[in-house]
Parts: C-alpha cells; sequence; structure tokens
C-alpha cells in the first residue's frame, strides 16, 4: 500500500502539494508513482521565475523503465527547485514527501487547493 500523508492535496496524475500559509507550495510526486517509474535515473526541472498554469507540463523525471512529465497541480511562480536531485534522483524514490520534493511555487490562486484531492479520495482513486 502507498504511504499518502493526510495533510496533502493530490491530483490523478500522481502529484502532491504543500501548502503553507505564506502563500507558497512545495510540489512533488506520489510514493504511488515514484513506486510505479522505479528507480529514477534523471530530473528534469524547471526554472526558478517560471510562470505556470494549473495543468501545465513543467517537469520530467525519467527511470530506467519510463519517463514521465509532471503536470503542476496549481498555478503560480517558480520559487525554488530541489537542486539535491541533479545529483540524485533517486531521493525521490526514497522519500518522496520530504527531501524528494521537486519545486516550490508562490501561488497565484490558493482557491485552486479546494479542487484537489485529499488523502482519502486520492487513495480511492488508486483503488479503482
Amino acid at each position: 500500500m502507498s504511504n499518502i500523508p493526510t495533510h496533502l492535496k493530490y491530483t490523478e496524475s500522481h502529484e502532491w502539494v504543500n501548502a503553507d500559509e505564506d502563500g507558497n507550495a512545495l510540489i512533488g510526486i506520489t510514493d504511488h508513482a515514484q513506486e510505479a517509474l522505479g528507480d529514477l535515473v534523471f530530473v528534469e526541472l524547471p526554472a526558478v521565475g517560471d510562470e505556470i498554469s494549473q495543468g501545465d507540463p513543467v517537469a520530467v523525471v525519467e527511470s530506467v523503465k519510463a519517463a514521465s512529465d509532471i503536470f503542476t497541480p496549481v498555478s503560480g511562480r517558480i520559487i525554488a527547485v530541489n537542486e539535491d536531485l541533479d545529483a540524485d534522483p533517486a531521493i525521490i524514490n526514497a522519500d518522496p514527501y520530504n527531501d524528494g520534493w521537486l519545486f516550490e511555487i508562490e501561488l497565484i490562486d490558493s482557491e485552486e487547493l479546494d479542487g484537489l484531492k485529499d488523502a482519502e479520495a486520492y487513495e480511492e482513486t488508486l483503488e479503482d
């Protein structure tokens, strides 16, 4: 069974969002996604300063099995990327919800978070 932290929001395409009170949000891929992909060998992240819109493909993760686009769950401006992933993409496999975050954005519209799934609803999508 995949690890699904209850304090995060999720998408159907297996991204997670951890929004803070300052209007910023960390984004990464779920435990389920990293398990399905297998051992990650490369990550292509967006550039700091990029303006992104909800649903845009903004990053790529590659494993020995497949490459997968990462779609942004919310709109905003990229304010940080996880540079540690350049040297060691497998951090995502080891810790997808903490050290394996992909990028941080400054939210444009925090109401977009309301359209994302909570942990229970995300878990139901995995059972389908």
